[in-house]
């Protein structure tokens, strides 16, 4: 029997699941239309402008595609016992240090790799993830590009290094395939993927000490993390500096992954946390396949003891 998903009270999965799909690819309609210099769908205006805000650049696809999704679960589910927060609106929302008072919350990115989406590279996602006091529950992860949805379900009392959950891709037409995991085991031969923009003396040390194989470059976290839902990958390490992931570049990658039977974690083996007061993902992250994600943290822990002394892992 399929492990039963962990659902708000009065939302049936399959209705969940149909409107996520109906909001997925209208998103990836609005994005696709934007990067092609097209008129976008939905009513949304045409011109692409681009701002320089305090965490990057900010478009108006993403402003377009925070809205669709907004306005599409709130009258999707008008008495849901939920709170959406997206990254488009967490300034407004979010107060330093205090967590929202939400049992459910959803946790959303409209636009994940903006850079890449501008750059042209095709290697963007959009993030949905609902989280429980704290723990991802549900993930998507929508690559618009490859035309991929990946849905993850997660079972009550999953943990951090692997998980009961349900996880597969769908196309545009609903045809499905299931997560294939690499059956790679060694570190030697592991492949890594990792950012082409975010690396820094530190990771470098770090990959050269876990003495990896071979690397991969792709753009958006949740990009990187369907590269190890398809095999392709084995690893994906986030090694906080000046600056550090959040809350909406995470939680759907993370539920996604675990649902299929990876593993996404701190190097010390402690699970991520949401909501918290704090959407920095500070520290020393691992996503992997999760065969070997014991050794890796164990690995990378020590490492970082001798790279960064006194770092938070």
């Amino acid at each position: 029997m399929m492990p039963a998903a962990c659902l708000p009270a009065g939302i049936e999965e399959q209705h969940l699941l149909a409107e996520l799909r109906r909001l997925s690819w209208g998103a990836a309609d609005i994005l696709l239309a934007y990067g092609r210099g097209e008129q976008p769908p939905y009513g949304f205006p045409a011109a692409l402008s681009v701002e320089d805000g305090g965490e990057g650049p900010v478009s108006a696809a993403d402003l377009a595609v925070n809205q669709w999704l907004l306005e599409g679960l709130a009258a999707a589910f008008p008495n849901a016992p939920w709170t959406l927060l997206s990254e488009e609106t967490a300034k407004e929302q979010l107060t330093p240090g205090q967590p929202l008072a939400a049992e459910w919350l959803w946790i959303l990115d409209p636009l994940d790799g903006t850079k890449d989406f501008l750059q042209g590279t095709g290697e963007y996602a959009v993030h949905l993830a609902l989280a429980r006091h704290g723990e991802p529950v549900l993930g998507v992860v929508l690559l618009p590009e490859l035309e991929e949805l990946w849905f993850g379900l997660l079972a009550d009392g999953a943990g951090a290094a692997g998980a009961a959950g349900r996880a597969w891709c769908e196309n545009r037409s609903g045809d499905r395939r299931p997560a294939s995991l690499s059956p790679r085991r060694e570190l030697g031969e592991l492949v890594l993927v990792a950012s082409r923009n975010h690396r820094d003396q530190r990771l470098e040390q770090l990959l050269a000490a876990l003495a990896l194989g071979d690397t991969r470059a792709i753009g958006s976290v949740g990009g990187k993390v369907a590269t190890i839902l398809r095999g392709e990958t084995d690893l994906y390490i986030s090694l906080s500096g000046k600056s550090a992931p959040k809350d909406w570049d995470m939680a759907a990658p993370e539920a996604v992954l675990r649902a299929a039977g990876g593993a996404f974690s701190h190097a010390d083996g402690r699970a991520l946390r949401y909501n918290d007061g704090d959407i920095r993902q500070a520290g020393c992250l691992i996503a992997s396949h999760g065969a070997s994600h014991r050794e890796l943290c164990e690995r990378a822990a020590a490492a970082m003891a001798t790279i960064d002394p006194g770092f938070q892992v």
